[in-house]
């Protein structure tokens, strides 16, 4: 492949992995300051950085495998960083130029471990053990597929804010700005964008005409059944507030809209993003000792976003396997029991309550909700939907809408 490397762009990613894995930094926020050190940066450069440095830190494990033979996950020195990015592109085809960083570096030893690994699958997946393990023992002969479609790049998916305009109307102002999109079957709010571009710069995102929003999670607004008017809906791990903005505009800004979170600082963000997009039936609660209580019986709809392991988003946060361990999931399934148990008592007799995760283990999903209702007899399941990567394309997700009786 005759793709040139520049050197100051190399460096830049090398830099990036630096901190990523010997400072423990998460990539997302890593990258988001590398790409705001340099102005002169063009779109094609942000993206080389950018796109580079989250592919090897999503192969991390198959190139070290590549460069020592080494099964085992090991600390990597600085210097080596050189030598894993060199493999990065020695195994995508890329001609490496003559650098002294690159001296050393044996193809065909690099070959011949690449092609070992295939008998390996958690090194060809590029997965630790212990996550290999759990997704075995929950998926069995699926977890290989799930992996496969989490390695994947993210596709960059964005959700048009029909309190501020139709989508016919985004894909026209969009396509002024040389911005191509492609409509998504059976997503009725997304569009999904082809060429790389800064959309956050442009005037019709500050004006809040569409939020970024993966397609698997638009699904979460439209699955609480939204069909009433003048609806009571609390949102009860709102965060920074995308699902809480969807649903706001299914509300047509009608009716009231609760959304709680333990972090002020969400909120506050929640807020603000809500002022962009034109939302005014909205109101921010800290979750204090006494908000759950003050709100029981209260809600039509309620959506418990639960906190979860995130393993079915690695596409969009690959570090997120290296930084996770499996005594953090056991107790994550231990706090979403403890909402499902204490926050039910929000939904009104005949309301509904959605719980959603974006993990694709049965442990946080179908076995969390069974165990409710075990214990909660007045409620019932009305539907539920699992959303796996490897057949949407998009981020995994779990929802069930279950109707207290």
């Amino acid at each position: 492949m005759n793709q040139k490397l520049h050197r100051p762009l190399v460096i830049e990613v090398v830099s990036n992995l630096n901190v990523i894995f010997n400072q423990k930094k998460y990539a997302d926020k890593v990258i988001e300051q590398s790409l705001r050190k340099n102005h002169t940066w063009g779109a094609r450069d942000r993206a080389f950085i950018a796109e580079n440095t989250y592919d090897i830190v999503r192969w991390i494990r198959l190139y070290q495998f590549c460069l020592t033979g080494h099964e085992e996950i090991r600390p990597l020195k600085q210097h080596q960083m050189f030598a894993i990015l060199a493999i990065h592109f020695m195994i995508k085809g890329v001609d490496l130029p003559n650098w002294p960083e690159f001296d050393g570096i044996n193809y065909h030893i690099v070959m011949q471990r690449r092609q070992q690994a295939l008998d390996i699958p958690k090194i060809n997946q590029s997965v630790p053990d212990w996550l290999d393990n759990m997704g075995t023992a929950e998926l069995g002969e699926n977890w290989q597929t799930e992996m496969t479609a989490l390695n994947q790049k993210a596709p960059f998916v964005i959700r048009v804010n029909h309190l501020k305009s139709t989508k016919r109307e985004l894909i026209k102002n969009l396509t002024d700005l040389k911005i191509e999109t492609e409509e998504i079957e059976g997503y009725p709010d997304a569009l999904l964008i082809l060429n790389k571009t800064n959309l956050f710069k442009t005037e019709i995102f500050k004006e809040g005409h569409f939020e970024v929003q993966d397609a698997s999670s638009q699904k979460v607004a439209a699955f609480l059944d939204l069909n009433e008017s003048n609806m009571r809906v609390v949102d009860a791990c709102a965060g920074a507030g995308g699902k809480s903005l969807h649903i706001a505009a299914l509300m047509q800004n009608k009716g009231k809209l609760i959304s709680m979170d333990v972090e002020q600082w969400k909120l506050d963000e929640l807020r603000k993003r809500a002022r962009r997009a034109s939302v005014s039936n909205v109101e921010t609660r800290l979750i204090e000792e006494n908000t759950v209580n003050e709100l029981k019986d209260f809600a039509d709809r309620l959506l418990i976003d639960a906190p979860c392991s995130g393993l079915g988003v690695l596409k969009r946060n690959p570090d997120a396997k290296w930084k996770l361990q499996a005594d953090f999931i056991e107790n994550i399934k231990k706090t979403q029991q403890e909402i499902l148990d204490k926050y039910h008592v929000m939904v009104k007799t005949g309301g509904k309550m959605l719980y959603v995760t974006c993990s694709i283990m049965p442990s946080e999903n179908q076995n969390q909700v069974a165990t409710f209702l075990t214990n909660n007899l007045n409620f019932t399941l009305e539907k539920e939907e699992i959303v796996l990567p490897s057949v949407s394309g998009y981020d995994g997700f779990y929802m069930a809408l279950m109707v207290k009786g």
